[in-house]
C-alpha cells in the first residue's frame, strides 16, 4: 500500500548517547491535532524516534476545548492504526497513547463530570496551559485534578515565558503538586534563549525527573538527531534516570 511497508526493519542501535528510552510526550498519530498529518509522516516519525533509540513512545496528542476536543476514543481509533502501519513497517516499538490536556474550561468540564481521562501510566496526567498566561485559579485546578486522584504532570514549564522572571516560580509549580516535564530540544535554544536558561535551571536544581522529546514534525526529528544537540542532552542529564513513571 505504501512504500515505508516495505522497508527493512532498523538496525539495533550500538550506541547510547540518546538520554532516554521511553519517550513520554508526542505528537506522532496522524490528523487529529498539529502534529503529524497522516499515517506515513506518523511512521516516518516513529521510524526516526527508534533510530534515536526510543524503545517506547507514548505519543500525546493535545486536547483543547476551542480547538481539539480529542476523545478517548478519537485518539485510541488513530493509535490502532499507527501500531498497525509500524508493524507492517518492521519497526518494534512500544506504543502507547495519553493526551496533552489544556488546563481550560472544557478540562475542568470533564473533571467535574468524572469522564475518563487518558494517562501516561495509572494515574499520571500530562497537562499544558496557555502560553499567554498563567491560570488565575491555577492552585484551584491543581487541587482539583489531586482530589480527583491523578498526579498532574505540567508539560514544558520552561517554555512559558511569564515565568522566566521569577524561577521560584517553578519551585511553587513543585509545592502544588505538578511533576515538572522538560523538552529536550529546550535545552539546545531551539526555542530561544530564555527556554534554554529555565530549562537547565529546572534540571540542575532537580525539579524535574521527566523529559520529553514533544516530536511534531521532522524539523523536530532533525534537531533531536544532530550530534551536538545530543551531546547537550547528554550534559545535562547525564546518567540520571528519567520517565522512569512507575516510580514517579
Amino acid at each position: 500500500m505504501f512504500n515505508f511497508f516495505k522497508q527493512k526493519k532498523p538496525a539495533e542501535r550500538s550506541d547510547v548517547d540518546f538520554p532516554v528510552t521511553t519517550d513520554i510526550h508526542s505528537h506522532i498519530l496522524p490528523g487529529i491535532d498539529d502534529g503529524s498529518p497522516d499515517i506515513e509522516t506518523s511512521v516516518s516519525l516513529i521510524r526516526g524516534l527508534y533510530d534515536l533509540g526510543i524503545r517506547r513512545s507514548i505519543a500525546t496528542p493535545h486536547i483543547i476545548g476551542d480547538l481539539y476536543r480529542n476523545t478517548p476514543g478519537i485518539i485510541n481509533a488513530a493509535l490502532e492504526k499507527v501500531k498497525e502501519a509500524c508493524k507492517n513497517a518492521g519497526i518494534d516499538i512500544e506504543l502507547h497513547a495519553a493526551a496533552e490536556y489544556m488546563l481550560d474550561d472544557y478540562f475542568m468540564e470533564l473533571l467535574k463530570k468524572g469522564s475518563p481521562l487518558l494517562t501516561l501510566h495509572k494515574n499520571i496526567l500530562l497537562t499544558e496551559i496557555s502560553y499567554s498566561m498563567a491560570p488565575g485559579n491555577l492552585e484551584e485546578i491543581t487541587a482539583g485534578i489531586i482530589d480527583a486522584g491523578y498526579k498532574p504532570v505540567l508539560a514544558h514549564p520552561e517554555r512559558y515565558f511569564f515565568y522566566h522572571h521569577n524561577y521560584d516560580l517553578y519551585y511553587r509549580l513543585a509545592t502544588l503538586g505538578f511533576h515538572l516535564q522538560v523538552n529536550l530540544l529546550s535545552l539546545t535554544g531551539y526555542y530561544g534563549k530564555g527556554v534554554k536558561k529555565a530549562a537547565a535551571f529546572i534540571l540542575e536544581k532537580g525539579l524535574a525527573k521527566l523529559v520529553g522529546t514533544d516530536l511534531h514534525h521532522h524539523k523536530h526529528l532533525a534537531a533531536l538527531t544532530e550530534p551536538k544537540n545530543r551531546a547537550i542532552f547528554q550534559k545535562y542529564l547525564g546518567n540520571k534516570i528519567y520517565n522512569d513513571l512507575e516510580n514517579l
